[in-house]
């Protein structure tokens, strides 16, 4: 699998493009703004939209969904139904960050823990990852050793669990039970910031680390 990282609005969000080299079908990670780089960045790349992924709910991570969706006529899936709240605040999210209005939208797909998202030859393992969000999910390829963690996880941090529905607890247990298990090679590819390693965050993370 090979993968494109897109930063997109002031948030500098990671936007994600994945692929299968031989077929160029592709999926959209976290398209939190500006889709008309994201659609450039596509035909750029000659690759094949299958279907745009969501982490989680909140709007830097899904603003330009529903318009890419429309547009390139593909099916957007996740995260889990318990960020379905989040969608129903998307106007109210929009004006609070001053970002430009985004209509409340739903997934194609809700995803739950242990489905798999097919694209070419690239199979994604759904994982379960609430404590950001309570219905936060990370999308795992296990032949590339690449996770797409969103706002699990960062280099040297975590993500912020004092938004509704956070919970510190869970999200601690949920990169201690479900992410280092899959193996310290296993690189990351984080909501915002720089790549790391589930390694290197368990060696030196000072959130999880030890």
């Amino acid at each position: 699998m090979d993968y494109w990282i897109l930063p997109v609005t002031d948030f500098q969000q990671n936007c994600t493009l994945l692929w299968c080299p031989r077929t160029r079908q592709a999926a959209i990670v976290d398209p939190g703004g500006e889709p008309e780089r994201i659609v450039a960045q596509l035909r750029q790349l000659a690759l094949q939209p299958q279907c745009i992924l969501l982490t989680h709910g909140h709007l830097d991570h899904v603003g330009a969904s529903a318009a890419l969706a429309a547009q390139l006529g593909i099916p957007i899936k996740g995260p889990a139904r318990e960020d379905a709240f989040l969608f129903q605040s998307l106007p109210e999210q929009c004006q609070r960050f001053g970002f430009p209005p985004v209509a409340v939208f739903e997934p194609d797909q809700w995803l739950e823990h242990g489905d798999q998202i097919r694209f070419g030859d690239v199979v994604l393992d759904v994982i379960h990852c609430p404590g950001h969000t309570p219905g936060h999910i990370v999308f795992y390829q296990a032949d590339s050793q690449l996770a797409q963690v969103g706002d699990v996880l960062f280099r040297g941090s975590i993500g912020r669990t004092d938004f509704p529905r956070g919970n510190h607890q869970q999200l601690l247990d949920a990169i201690q039970q479900r992410l280092f298990p899959l193996g310290d090679a296993v690189r990351f590819i984080p909501g915002h910031g720089p790549l790391s390693t589930f390694g290197e965050e368990r060696r030196t993370n000072p959130f999880v680390g030890g």
